[in-house]
């Protein structure tokens, strides 16, 4: 059974820093893509960053030019490294690997999420 585990949220003032680590756990499977969302109260979830195999990678606007995601595939683990952050930056922050746990079989990959990690950007 795969599990992905989040860690890295927390309260950090405005202007800070934090990174996010997500890992997945088990083995014999292919990742795919990885990602990060979040979703502040109120409020839809949004895509944050996303990274396939290959190491493209995409942002969204609010995140682009602050915010840097990346992947180990060793430690089949994605980061989301965030500077500059904003009170607007405040949300849970979920990562997504898209896994096909049978690489073997004909059977596609489908995603996975994490529980979700608080990020609160407050003085």
């Amino acid at each position: 059974q795969v599990q992905l585990v989040e860690s890295g949220g927390g309260l950090v003032p405005p202007g800070g820093s934090l990174r996010l680590s997500c890992t997945a756990s088990g083995n014999g499977f292919t990742v795919w893509a990885m990602g990060w969302s979040r979703q502040a109260p109120g409020q839809i979830r949004e895509p944050v960053a996303s990274i396939t195999k290959g190491g493209s990678v995409d942002y969204g606007y609010s995140s682009k030019g602050r915010f840097t995601i990346s992947r180990d595939d060793a430690r089949k683990t994605v980061y989301l490294d965030m500077s500059s952050l904003k009170p607007e930056d405040t949300a849970v922050y979920y990562c997504s690997m898209d896994i096909d746990t049978n690489p073997y079989d004909d059977v596609a990959a489908r995603t996975y999420w994490g529980q979700g990690t608080q990020v609160t950007v407050s003085s």
